[in-house]
């Protein structure tokens, strides 16, 4: 594991999503490059259903500290292309997360009518869960505001989400069903995969803090489609260099969907520190 971090971390720091840059030149094209590591706690709900009839599937939630301990492979970068007051922006996160501390909430049974739910969390000895997701995003945005003490993009795009899910189970006892002649085993395991697109909006930029080199960076976007709600935000602080910018911050990623989805909520953050090349 601490060979892990160390290659991942020597890729760079961070986990934000790209900053306008204060004062481009409008007449050519500059560009910025950002490997970064994230490691923020996450919580979530993930559901394997629904069950076909006279069968059975697992409703589980996800609660994992700082992701490190869990972290299999990460492969995290980000970049910006902007001329004058038009940016383009790409952000790439891929996660493998091993035996993240999980537990059976629930069950769902199918007896024919359609799905009842049943369980005692009580039952639950040691679930644990295998996360892999990757998350894309790709925008445009337009400097409202491009000032030395200032800037302010608004932009617009997608959120790509591709995940897969894999739960092995330990339960105290097997589960039986609602009318008696269905179980759920009481140990076992389970994969499922689930695609989200979904459309965003929003606003980026920084602002000076006191007259040296010190700045305040923000991010927030918005959005929907595949999912019913995702939502990003960052803060921070960071130092401005000639050729890029130290950061600290802590960044916020949600997705909540409607029921019969995988992923029924998912959250992540946590605090990041890193390095943005400018060229």
């Amino acid at each position: 594991m601490k060979e892990q971090f160390v290659l991942v971390a020597s890729l760079a720091v961070l986990a934000l999503p790209p900053c306008a840059i204060a004062q481009a030149p409008a007449d050519r094209w500059t560009f910025s490059v950002m490997p970064y590591l994230w490691l923020p706690n996450m919580n979530g709900d993930v559901r394997y259903g629904p069950p076909a009839t006279g069968g059975a599937t697992a409703n589980v939630s996800i609660d994992a500290g700082t992701l490190l301990s869990d972290l299999d492979f990460a492969l995290m970068v980000t970049g910006e292309a902007r001329k004058g007051r038009w940016s383009f922006s790409t952000d790439l996160i891929y996660l493998d997360l091993s035996s993240a501390q999980s537990t059976v909430r629930s069950i769902d049974f199918n007896p024919g009518p359609g799905p009842v739910n049943l369980f005692n969390t009580s039952l639950d000895e040691g679930t644990q869960t295998n996360v892999k997701g990757k998350v894309w995003t790709l925008t445009g945005g337009y400097a409202l505001v491009n000032e030395p003490y200032a800037t302010l993009d608004m932009f617009g795009g997608f959120r790509n989400f591709d995940v897969e899910a894999t739960t092995n189970w330990q339960l105290s006892a097997t589960v039986t069903g609602p009318v008696g002649t269905q179980t759920f085993a009481r140990s076992g395991s389970v994969t499922k995969s689930d695609t989200l697109w979904d459309a965003i909006v929003g606003v980026r930029g920084r602002f000076k803090l006191g007259e040296g080199n010190w700045f305040a960076p923000y991010y927030l976007d918005v959005g929907g489609g595949d999912s019913k709600l995702t939502w990003q935000a960052m803060t921070g602080v960071g130092y401005s260099y000639k050729w890029g910018d130290f950061v600290l911050a802590y960044r916020y990623l949600a997705y909540e969907q409607s029921d019969n989805k995988l992923i029924e909520h998912l959250k992540l953050g946590g605090i990041a520190l890193g390095v943005n090349v400018r060229f």
